[in-house]
């Protein structure tokens, strides 16, 4: 059986994308959130974002081929705009850890 014929895999892959599309989704109204809604947001972030982390690990770990082509995708798709998958999610994570400092000095 491939990396992607697992029903577990297809169905992680799922709720990981609309987990992650629906809090980009909600991040757009960020700015209104009140102190508590912007917290959880970030913790909600930091949380779909390790669970993206450990997705892709596996792919890295996976003898399977076609899991292995997609992380040779990405790693490919990022270098256009000069990232590695390292940088990408060392890029999120600093993001969310700005923003909880501007949480932070705000009463």
């Amino acid at each position: 059986m491939g990396f992607f014929d697992s029903e577990i895999v297809q169905q992680e892959a799922q709720n990981l994308f609309a987990d992650y599309q629906n809090l980009v989704q909600l991040g757009t109204n960020y700015g209104k959130f009140d102190r508590e809604g912007k917290i959880l947001y970030i913790e909600r972030m930091e949380a779909v974002l390790e669970r993206y982390r450990i997705f892709m690990k596996r792919f890295e770990l996976s003898a399977d081929f076609s899991a292995q082509l997609a992380v040779q995708q990405l790693a490919t798709q990022l270098s256009q705009v000069g990232l590695t998958p390292q940088q990408m999610f060392d890029g999120m994570l600093t993001t969310l850890e700005r923003m909880k400092a501007d949480v932070e000095r705000t009463p």
